[in-house]
């Protein structure tokens, strides 16, 4: 029994021994096992974070069209400052300041008792001239019948003829100068040149006025016609090439916030201002209820076309080199190419490329200053939020 009792005692130890053992094993091979993950894991950390990780973005075409916005100036179709043609002084007049007027409408009247005194001499000095004219005809016929029986000499009677021959041409005179004295007595009548608006009137019944427009005289009354207008606008040289015959812009004015009014191109300068190197373009608005004014300001904006091969670029993927501008590219095989560039225009948020690059090409954003042809990068998710080009103004 005592042996028997001994050898179970020292098989419960073995035993435990075994089994201590065999934990102590498990336990060493979990630890092996986690170690192992750890190394393999830091390992693959160290190999992900030695690769550079960017963000980059795919070139696509630029917009086809882009607006332009340019200051341009509203002047009516026809404008006309009226002066007298005569001396006098004012006897009525009939319009006043935003009075519409249609074209051969009496505007004022000029009271010139001189130049009606002048018109009535000449019309009496033409009329002596005919009677002068008549006798000298007639007086040559006679001579020149007396000639025929040799009554009379050939030099007189050659003088008789040059004599009616000058009454003639005194006739010719004193009538010219009684159409020029007519002329001035119907200036007496100011009339409108044209349909339009009174925009000024500088008189009063009394004024003394003299004629012409220069520095001691003024103005009567400036006219003014505002449908359609006239919208004038300095073209940079930059966009000179797009402007086609068939052209239609818009005009946005701050007095009607809520409106815009369409302009047709009407005709270019054909020239640069060799100072602004501008091109001046005409454009012409309907105005048929006359709510815009000449004279004044608004902007207009264009829709000009764009080439397709046109790629536009946030300036945060630019790289200043020594060899000039440069944008880092991704190949196919995740290395990085770099790539000179030339810049048509600066947008401030944007830039437009030129040349270097083509449509499809993967750019890197912020790209660091220590990166190299042939670099290996590793893409990070793509922003899906692009930057909206604004309206140039100019």
């Amino acid at each position: 029994m005592l042996n028997k009792s001994g050898l179970s005692m020292e098989s419960k130890i073995s035993r435990r021994i075994i089994g201590f053992l065999c934990l102590i094993f498990l336990l060493a091979l979990v630890v092996i096992f986690f170690r192992v993950k750890a190394q393999s894991g830091l390992r693959t950390y160290t190999e992900n974070h030695a690769v550079l990780t960017v963000a980059s973005l795919i070139t696509k075409p630029g917009p086809s069209t882009e607006e332009i916005i340019l200051p341009a100036n509203v002047q009516a179709w026809h404008e006309a400052t009226i002066f007298a043609r005569t001396n006098g002084y004012i006897k009525k007049w009939y319009v006043d300041i935003g009075s519409r007027v249609k074209q051969g409408d009496l505007l004022a009247e000029i009271e010139a008792p001189e130049v009606n005194a002048q018109f009535h001499q000449t019309e009496a000095d033409l009329n002596t001239a005919i009677a002068n004219q008549e006798l000298a005809f007639i007086t040559a016929k006679r001579w020149v019948n007396l000639l025929k029986t040799d009554s009379v000499s050939k030099q007189e009677t050659d003088e008789k003829l040059s004599a009616a021959k000058a009454t003639a041409a005194m006739v010719i005179a004193a009538r010219a100068n009684r159409d020029r004295l007519r002329e001035l007595v119907n200036y007496e009548r100011v009339i409108a040149p044209f349909d339009g608006t009174i925009s000024l009137r500088s008189i009063d019944i009394g004024s003394l006025i003299n004629a012409g427009s220069g520095t001691n005289n003024f103005p009567l009354f400036r006219i003014v016609k505002s449908n359609p207008l006239r919208v004038y606008v300095q073209i940079p040289q930059t966009y000179m090439n797009r402007i086609k015959s068939d052209m239609e812009v818009t005009l946005h004015f701050t007095e009607h916030p809520d409106k815009v009014f369409h302009a047709k191109l009407f005709e270019t300068a054909n020239a640069i201002d060799a100072i602004t190197l501008t091109l001046l373009a005409q454009f012409w608005a309907d105005n048929p209820k006359e709510e815009l004014l000449p004279g004044g300001y608004t902007e207009m904006h264009f829709k000009m076309p764009l080439s397709s091969k046109l790629i536009r670029l946030p300036v945060n993927s630019l790289l200043f080199r020594s060899k000039g501008l440069q944008v880092a590219t991704i190949d196919n095989n995740h290395k990085v190419v770099l790539k000179s560039i030339t810049i048509s225009r600066d947008f401030g948020n944007e830039v437009e490329i030129n040349t270097g690059l083509q449509v499809g090409e993967r750019v890197i954003l912020n790209p660091t200053d220590s990166i190299f042809n042939g670099q290996e990068v590793r893409l990070a998710p793509e922003n899906k939020n692009s930057v909206q080009s604004e309206p140039t103004k100019i």
